[in-house]
């Protein structure tokens, strides 16, 4: 792994025995002696902290005043960026000319810049994207000085709160700065679990010092990739390059919530394709399944609308064990057709088509701070 990066947690993950491995260019975390199952419960009941400094972190800087940068980003996707008030972060979606996703993201208004975290994998990609359509409109800076850790489950705001009392007054996808003996933090009411809880931005040099202060808060315990990605699974909650990518679109993956209202008329790349796909409805979509017994179906399990013969008319996107839920559980496209709650289809692993019925998303109810 010598030619992968290393966070500024790299010497805490080790400390606390971390099994480390590959990930999107890093080497990072994918369990802690706990073990996945048990991090995964413990954040669903407690409280868990995630290092996602993998993640891409980016501020947006305008080069002229604010109101142009806010039109430029918002020709780039179908969401509405205009319109949000200066500390609040909203999910958005950079589309292509075919109407795919190119990646997924937030972003945060801070007042006279626009911070955005996107996926580490589409880092590069992103930011030579958005240089392009943001030309003469901004500067696109990524941030390397501050490492970002998530605090997530039911005792996030206690075990922060005693050092940043001004989080109790947050609400889901409020963003704030404090100032702290870490230095000043850049906290979102935000995550990726399902789970209420906090995003916090920290400069590298007291990102060890705070991670280390909210791990010696008895609720919290640290989790790594393994548990966050059945979390975010449980929370019906799309992976960039498994549930969605540039061959699939916002509507057909499921995201018509994040498509804002006064964008549906069009103005963004892919729009005939979006926007038609909203009229008429989609050919396939993103759909929770629910296998019979226990064993997972996995991504890449293609789907089936018989027992026998037949075409695939569908595949597994994301699947495994749902630790919370007790039983296996996945997400795929199938046809728009096959997709109502409840519709038996059949999953074929290792050469044999075994039961799954449709189901709806969240698998786990979420619990976000409104």
């Amino acid at each position: 792994m010598a030619d992968l990066k290393r966070t500024g947690l790299f010497d805490l993950h080790v400390d606390l025995g971390a099994k480390m491995v590959p990930f999107a260019g890093y080497e990072m975390p994918v369990q802690y002696p706990m073990g996945v199952m048990g991090e995964h419960l413990h954040c669903r009941a407690q409280a868990g902290l995630f290092d996602v400094s993998h993640m891409g972190r980016l501020v947006l800087r305008p080069l002229g005043d604010m109101a142009a940068l806010e039109a430029g980003l918002e020709a780039m996707m179908p969401v509405a960026v205009a319109g949000l008030a200066e500390g609040r972060q909203r999910y958005g979606l950079l589309t292509n000319a075919q109407g795919g996703i190119i990646d997924d993201l937030m972003f945060a208004n801070r007042g006279d810049h626009i911070f955005m975290v996107v996926n580490a994998g589409c880092k590069a990609g992103d930011i030579a994207h958005l240089r392009v359509g943001l030309a003469g409109i901004a500067e696109v800076i990524e941030v390397a000085d501050r490492c970002l850790i998530a605090l997530q489950g039911p005792q996030a705001e206690e075990a922060i709160s005693g050092m940043i009392q001004a989080v109790m007054g947050m609400r889901f996808m409020d963003v704030i700065t404090a100032h702290s003996v870490f230095g000043e933090l850049w906290i979102s009411r935000s995550g990726y679990t399902g789970e209420d809880g906090f995003e916090i931005s920290v400069p590298n040099g007291g990102a060890a010092g705070l991670a280390r202060a909210l791990l010696a808060h008895p609720a919290v315990a640290p989790i790594g990739l393994g548990a966050r990605d059945s979390l975010r699974l449980e929370a019906g909650l799309c992976l960039y390059g498994h549930d969605m990518d540039e061959g699939v679109t916002p509507v057909e993956a499921g995201l018509v919530w994040a498509i804002s209202k006064s964008r549906r008329g069009g103005g963004f790349p892919g729009d005939a394709v979006i926007l038609a796909q909203l009229a008429d409805g989609p050919a396939r979509v993103r759909v929770g399944l629910r296998p019979e017994g226990r064993a997972p179906m996995r991504e890449g399990v293609e789907i089936f609308d018989r027992l026998e013969g037949g075409q695939a008319v569908g595949r597994v996107t994301s699947g495994g064990f749902g630790p919370s839920v007790e039983a296996p559980i996945a997400m795929g496209f199938v046809p728009a057709a096959q997709s109502a709650v409840g519709t038996q289809l059949w999953g074929e692993v290792r050469g044999k088509r075994l039961p799954v019925a449709i189901a709806a998303l969240p698998f786990q109810p979420t619990t976000y701070k409104r």
